[in-house]
């Protein structure tokens, strides 16, 4: 593994040799919250940051497998197309962002709007979130061990949404759905991809009612 200090290198000079590396391993040390760690990497390579990093950290990833050994800040792997990013501790708001693809695990909690506009991103909180998470989550998988905040799926596409703990509310066209065999299979793989010791069965499912997709003036107070 290929030791990187920002202590000693500047962010650019780091993120330029991540992302022209075609393969390998990276631990990148004194990360110190800085912004934007280890975004925009296209090649399967392999990169650990000892510590807690600050906003988008791995945004836009594809193919790399990311490893944060503490808190991750605002917009944690946004637009992610492919490969993986794991927290080791707790993420700020809109985890996952606009994910396309690609599996995303925070261990600890989530803050606000994690998974808005989630497009085919996997998303597994070992904790709770925050409100508003998954807003407009059109498509992907967002499991939630924990509590979920305020207006859970609010304006809900076709994302589906696990719960172990307690939904304080649903948002707008967000309501429970009966789980059924394939989800149930779906959830168990994610959880065992994740690493999580969490029992499927005690977990209920979300979507969309499907009332918002078309304007309808009986649902004018809900748009």
């Amino acid at each position: 593994m290929e030791s990187l200090d920002l202590n000693t290198t500047d962010l650019t000079t780091i993120n330029t040799m991540l992302q022209n590396a075609e393969s390998g391993a990276f631990s990148v040390a004194n990360p110190m919250g800085i912004h934007a760690i280890a975004a925009g990497l296209m090649n399967p390579v392999d990169v650990e940051i000892e510590g807690h990093t600050g906003y988008f950290c791995g945004g836009m990833n594809k193919n790399a497998n990311i490893i944060v050994n503490g808190n991750a800040g605002q917009g944690l792997g946004q637009n992610i197309m492919s490969g993986s990013i794991r927290v080791k501790g707790n993420a700020s708001a809109a985890a996952a962002a606009t994910g396309h693809g690609g599996l995303v695990v925070i261990d600890g909690d989530a803050s606000s709007r994690c998974g808005i506009s989630m497009k085919g991103v996997d998303i597994v909180v070992g904790g709770s979130v925050g409100h508003m998470s998954a807003f407009m989550a059109q498509a992907g998988n967002l499991v939630i061990c924990g509590d979920a905040g305020p207006d859970l799926g609010d304006s809900l596409y076709e994302a589906r949404i696990f719960v172990g703990g307690n939904v304080s509310s649903l948002g707008s066209d967000c309501v429970e759905k009966s789980m059924t065999p394939e989800h149930l299979a779906t959830l168990t793989d994610l959880l065992e991809r994740a690493g999580m010791d969490a029992d499927p069965s005690t977990f209920r499912r979300y979507g969309s009612a499907r009332k918002l997709y078309h304007f309808n003036v009986d649902n004018a107070g809900n748009y």
